[in-house]
């Protein structure tokens, strides 16, 4: 069976996240969603741990009513990098937060924890815990992993062969890390790294997975590709919608080549500091010119969440709109929103024509995206009529391509 999964949330204990992140609330939206496996995040924290503890427990899942929770928790390194842990039971996240405890400066106060630690000190203690482990976001250029180092070896030393995944984050998709050949044989995780839990964060990029059974053991097979478990799609946000993903000032914004930005000494026209864009640092890391996708490799599937297409629709400023807020539950209503954005034939849609339309283009790839850079988000539009369609100017494989 295929199912969604989301494996890179936080929880209310983490800093800047909504207090709705408990249970209960990301439970009920992540059925809305369409998502059937949700990281419970921050599960070094021993209030939460507490609160996780009190679910009933089946097969290494946790459960609230139809949304199932697995143990996972994300750490910072000493050098600011991020890491997320895919954790099998309590007992491992007992023996992780008690062999992290005295290397950070507290385990109760922030669910994602700053550790005084290297990435291979960190790998060690999460793979003799039975952890999965990878480096969060590895893109990102303040804390993903490729900011700071070349390669997965320079980053985890002799761990870099037991490092099974590597989640893109906002700033990547497939095409953008496929050009990089030390990934050809690790999975790709596309999660959402949530803060509240409203449709338009939760789930806001997914993963789907072939499985036999909902159970840790298939969730890790699935993520090992083994034993007829597997990834079958990736589903995220265009990466030039990220923040940084032109080279630019991050005071005015404006794009430079990273030519520009070394001959300028990292320093714009207005004074402001050059920030190197996403797409440019994977241009520095690329060993091929194009992105090669192995075979086990699934499509990725560029959305964005259901309200934003439909506010982009409709000319309307805030997703949380009663316009927006009453479209979006006559479109989920019986089902959910991955099944509207993914799998709804269209022409069974209720709603505005004009809606039905944008997730259409979405699904086609005729939409036109605006990069960012600087700090500041990049923007995707839909085709004025009579627009010549717009695609990526690379050979990305869609779901609707197959």
């Amino acid at each position: 069976m295929k199912v969604n999964l989301d494996l890179h949330i936080h929880s209310k204990y983490s800093a800047a996240t909504s207090s709705k992140m408990d249970f209960a609330t990301i439970a009920r939206e992540a059925a809305k969603k369409g998502i059937k496996i949700v990281a419970t995040g921050d599960c070094l924290h021993p209030r939460w741990m507490a609160e996780v503890r009190k679910l009933p427990q089946r097969d290494g899942l946790f459960w609230l009513g139809e949304t199932a929770f697995v143990l996972t928790c994300e750490v910072e390194d000493s050098s600011r990098v991020h890491h997320l842990m895919i954790v099998p039971d309590p007992s491992k996240a007992s023996e992780l937060a008690e062999a992290f405890s005295g290397r950070a400066t507290s385990l109760d106060g922030d669910g994602r924890p700053t550790l005084r630690m290297s990435p291979p000190e960190i790998a060690d203690l999460a793979l003799e815990a039975g952890c999965l482990i990878g480096p969060s976001h590895a893109f990102t250029p303040w804390t993903g992993m490729y900011a700071h180092y070349s390669s997965l070896v320079e980053c985890y030393k002799d761990r870099a062969d037991q490092i099974p995944y590597v989640e893109l984050g906002l700033s990547a998709d497939s095409d953008y890390a496929d050009r990089i050949s030390e990934l050809e044989e690790r999975t790709f995780l596309s999660n959402s790294d949530a803060h509240s839990p409203w449709p338009n964060r939760l789930g806001r990029e997914f993963n789907q997975m072939e499985m036999k059974e909902l159970s840790f053991q298939d969730l890790k097979d699935a993520i090992l590709r083994k034993d007829g478990c597997r990834p079958t799609l990736n589903v995220g946000f265009y990466p030039d919608e990220g923040k940084y993903n032109r080279t630019a000032c991050i005071r005015c914004y404006r794009f430079y080549s990273p030519e520009e930005m070394r001959e300028r000494r990292g320093r714009c026209e207005c004074g402001g500091l050059i920030k190197l864009g996403v797409r440019d640092r994977v241009e520095m890391l690329a060993d091929r010119p194009m992105p090669m996708h192995p075979d086990h490799r699934p499509p990725y599937l560029h959305l964005i969440p259901l309200a934003e297409i439909i506010a982009m629709a409709l000319g309307v400023k805030g997703v949380y709109s009663a316009k927006v807020q009453k479209i979006w539950n006559e479109l989920v209503k019986g089902s959910s929103e991955i099944e509207v954005l993914v799998e709804a034939d269209l022409s069974d849609l209720p709603g505005d024509e004009k809606v039905i339309d944008a997730i259409g283009a979405f699904r086609s790839k005729e939409v036109l995206v605006e990069p960012g850079g600087g700090g500041k988000y990049g923007r995707v539009r839909l085709l004025d009529p009579g627009h010549q369609k717009i695609t990526k100017d690379d050979d990305q494989r869609s779901l609707f391509d197959f």
